[in-house]
């Protein structure tokens, strides 16, 4: 795991900087003119009063920092709901492998940073056939939750 820090280190000060994420489909990308570590404080204040909660967090450059190497800051935050799963899972079991839906801050080379997330809809669009109304029910009440959420965390 070291080796693959040190690796990816190297790769990211070979390309100059960290790069902001780009829009692709499926995707919501926020600009946030917040620095990365108050955007994180963001996530976790607007998650405190919202319909959703956080399930898990990841960090990799948290992760990097703990061996002492420097790499641009992300953060994966996992957002859910038990009733939610529970929703979810009665309509499509096979969508099961798609929670907790994730939201991905990270830190850009001028000290912003962006919060991005793919949709719920999009990320359970494979399981509609199987998971009918419910299921595409759920995924849209989720894309006005996550909508909530990111926009809240990236307003200045």
């Amino acid at each position: 795991m070291q080796r693959i820090l040190k690796l990816f280190a190297i790769l990211l000060m070979v390309a100059g900087s960290a790069q902001a994420l780009e829009p692709r489909e499926g995707w919501v990308v926020l600009q946030s003119g917040k620095s990365f570590g108050d955007l994180v404080k963001a996530v976790n204040a607007v998650v405190e009063t919202s319909e959703i909660r956080i399930v898990t967090q990841a960090s990799a450059s948290a992760g990097a920092a703990q061996q002492g190497i420097t790499i641009p800051g992300n953060r994966i935050f996992g957002l859910y709901r038990n009733d939610y799963a529970r929703r979810m899972l009665a309509a499509s079991l096979a969508a099961g492998i798609e929670a907790p839906i994730r939201l991905y801050a990270t830190e850009n080379a001028d000290g912003t940073s962006t919060l991005s997330y793919k949709t719920p809809s999009h990320v359970f669009a494979p399981y509609f056939d199987e998971g009918g109304d419910e299921l595409r029910g759920l995924a849209a009440e989720l894309d006005g939750i996550f909508d909530s959420v990111a926009r809240a965390a990236t307003a200045e």
